[in-house]
């Protein structure tokens, strides 16, 4: 068995958020690996067990900075890594036409992303990607299990929980709440930095990235004002109904 893993080197989650004074982006000051995409690193290590043995090959669309998180998920214990090079950053759906090609060379049997990427959030290239790969696909998903030859993925959702029966080839978006990647010893990473990254193009690919859409700007948001104290039930209703105009 394959599993394919995308990884994205995203703003540190960690560093508060700082726009550019054009207001275009956000000021990368630190970068990491996106980390809903190291939680799908790890679920892919567990996934892979004595009984049921499988390749893990992590991959990564960017320039060559893109290598530190590859090194990354190889330290954690990924088998492969393969680097796809641009320097523009590419939309979503891009970004599952490029996996998609890549899936054309590697043939994986179960796809693992991250729900979302913490610097634009947008939430979508696994979704593309089932569709344009004409898979089946759990998103959000907080538990993975094997079950005989079906993947079960339990997933929140309102009220309650959804469980979700998978027959390979699959695709699976990650949750915080699927696992805490593991620690990451010294001697791993050494040895990750002289393992060798697979670096295709996208002419190799066949992909002509196009631009669909335009961010016009980034703006924080509005301070929020010292609230006030009310003494007795009657003074809130009148301050929600006067001041807020909530009620009528």
């Amino acid at each position: 068995m394959k599993i394919l893993v995308a990884l994205k080197r995203v703003p540190d989650y960690s560093v508060p958020a700082r726009i550019t004074p054009d207001g275009s982006d956000i000021e990368a000051n630190k970068i990491a690996i996106n980390p809903f995409d190291e939680i799908a690193v790890e679920a892919a290590l567990r996934l892979s067990t004595p009984q049921r043995p499988a390749e893990i090959v992590v991959v990564s669309i960017g320039n060559l900075a893109s290598q530190e998180v590859l090194r990354h998920a190889l330290a954690m214990g990924a088998d492969r890594a393969i680097r796809v090079e641009t320097e523009n950053s590419l939309e979503p759906l891009d970004v599952a036409k490029v996996l998609k090609a890549v899936a054309g060379w590697e043939q994986p049997d179960l796809w693992l992303l991250g729900k979302q990427a913490v610097g634009a959030d947008a939430g979508q290239t696994g979704q593309m990607l089932a569709g344009l790969l004409g898979i089946g696909q759990a998103t959000f998903v907080s538990a993975l299990e094997w079950q005989g030859n079906e993947l079960i993925a339990r997933r929140e959702v309102e009220g309650g929980t959804e469980t979700l029966a998978l027959k390979l080839p699959a695709l699976v978006t990650t949750d915080l709440q699927l696992n805490t990647p593991r620690y990451i010893k010294l001697p791993n990473l050494i040895a990750a930095k002289r393992k060798p990254i697979e670096t295709l193009t996208l002419a190799e690919l066949g992909i002509t990235p196009r631009q669909r859409i335009q961010r016009i700007k980034l703006e924080n948001a509005p301070a929020r004002t010292a609230g006030i104290k009310v003494s007795s039930v009657p003074e809130l209703l009148e301050k929600l109904r006067t001041d807020a105009k909530v009620l009528s």
